[in-house]
């Protein structure tokens, strides 16, 4: 059997002082082969591969591993620390709400839910000001579908070729990237848009340019002669970063809202992995003047305590409610997760951090975009502040995909002391996804860029130019 923790992990005693080792308490003597075997033995699939070298421990942008190695994590864990591991000020919150107010039953509502409520309200543009938090991104997914259907009184929902919502049912119906195999039929009504791809669509203007706004249009020419007139909601993510990093392109979000309300269709946009800084603006919707009907937070809402939420206007909300709207959850408004959303929210607004991913988001983009005129397998690099993708070809003339040399420089990375996760399903073209914490440092970018370029130096087939 696999041995347990030696002692228990005390914040205060872990030294938090800035450029300070951090090692972990928590498996100070640990026996690797053995957890190995217990995890092969008691672990079931999860749908992808467990890596090979066993975590034990992880402070502000790094993870170490039980053989002694420190990574650099440009994951921010599964897209979702957003200020870093092991955060002092998140860890003080987490003491408190531990010990004094944890979870309650869930009609009882606490002052850290109200405050993260109002503080939420008070960076969204009006009339979003109603919010429900419960835990996962694909359960605040299916709150909001389910919202959007009991208002509009319909039932179809259309997404986009390439998105990622979740794996609960609705959200899973709507999202097209992966997972909808093997297990019977999903919701009725489900529609799907063409995946907005600047690098390899097929619909291109006579300079070659990407044509997005017919390709938007053929797509909803074809929902509409599919759909049965019932038609409820769009949902959609600003980047679709397990697809491949794709950002949809400049107008792109204003012509879809417009869609939908021709149709009388709800805009349901899934903020997961964009909301609170990431793309250089508090949230990716900023970027062009549309206001959602239904916005979706997780994963950067908790910097990795499981938190999400649905927030919308009053008058949905009052719809909703006249109509027998219920989605009770053992942790619905739970307070412990709601502190920590607040204080993260609190941090990102006082340590200016939007602006820090906006700045450290070019310098990302710019060391990247010169990988890319150094090696020829470097296909395509987009993103918007610290969300980058960095996709791998074969050819960059002919954008062949390569799978097994995208695979090659993934291994490199990870053993160079790198960790940049490698979508790696087909329709997402071999990008890796690269969003560090929004507290990185130039420093630390050009960290992260020196072991890419090393990576791509010592990997056969990355095509140098010079």
């Amino acid at each position: 059997m696999a041995p347990h923790a030696e002692g228990v992990f005390v914040p205060n005693g872990v030294s938090t002082k800035k450029g300070a080792p951090y090692v972990s308490p928590l498996y100070p003597n640990i026996d690797m082969q053995a957890f190995k075997d217990a995890a092969e033995k008691y672990l079931a699939w999860i749908g992808i591969p467990f890596q090979e070298r066993i975590i034990t421990g992880s402070r502000d942008l790094y993870c170490y591993t039980a053989d002694g190695r420190k990574i650099l994590d440009w994951t921010s864990g599964q897209m979702s620390c957003l200020i870093g591991h092991g955060n002092p000020e998140i860890v003080s919150v987490i003491e408190a709400y531990a010990s004094h107010l944890d979870h309650l039953f869930s009609g009882m509502i606490s002052p850290p839910v109200i405050s993260l409520a109002q503080r939420l309200a008070s960076v969204l543009p009006k009339p979003l000001s109603k919010t429900l938090f419960l835990s996962t991104g694909g359960e605040s997914n299916e709150a909001a579908i389910k919202m959007a259907k009991i208002y509009t009184g319909k039932f179809e929902i259309v997404g986009l070729g390439a998105s990622w919502h979740g794996l609960t049912a609705q959200a899973l119906s709507s999202q097209y990237f992966h997972g909808r195999r093997g297990q019977g039929p999903l919701m009725p009504g489900t529609h799907q848009l063409p995946a907005p791809n600047a690098y390899r669509s097929i619909f291109r203007n006579p300079d070659g340019s990407y044509d997005w706004e017919t390709e938007l249009n053929y797509g909803w020419e074809m929902v509409d002669r599919a759909s049965c007139g019932s038609l409820a909601a769009c949902i959609v993510e600003c980047i679709q970063s397990a697809g491949g990093m794709h950002v949809l392109p400049p107008g792109y979000l204003t012509a879809l809202k417009k869609h939908c309300e021709k149709r009388n269709m709800l805009l349901i946009i899934d903020e997961a992995q964009t909301g609170l800084g990431r793309t250089g603006t508090m949230f990716a919707f900023n970027y062009e003047n549309v206001v959602p009907d239904i916005l979706t937070l997780s994963k950067t809402l908790g910097n990795g305590i499981p938190l999400s939420a649905v927030v919308t206007t009053p008058e949905i909300d009052r719809v909703c409610k006249e109509r027998d709207f219920i989605f009770v959850t053992t942790h619905v408004n739970d307070p412990l997760p709601a502190a920590v959303g607040d204080k993260v929210l609190e941090i990102v607004l006082r340590d200016d951090l939007v602006e820090n991913s906006r700045v450290m988001g070019l310098h990302l983009q710019e060391g990247l975009k010169k990988l890319q005129s150094r090696y020829g397998c470097v296909g395509d690099i987009r993103g918007r502040g610290l969300m980058a993708g960095m996709e791998i070809v074969g050819d960059p003339v002919t954008k062949e995909p390569s799978p097994k040399l995208a695979q090659a420089l993934a291994d490199m990375v990870y053993e160079l002391g790198l960790w940049a996760n490698l979508s790696s399903q087909p329709i997402s073209g071999g990008a890796f996804r690269i969003a560090p914490p929004i507290t990185s440092t130039q420093e630390q970018i050009d960290e992260g860029l020196d072991i890419l370029e090393k990576a791509l130096a010592a990997t056969e087939g990355s095509l140098p130019l010079y």
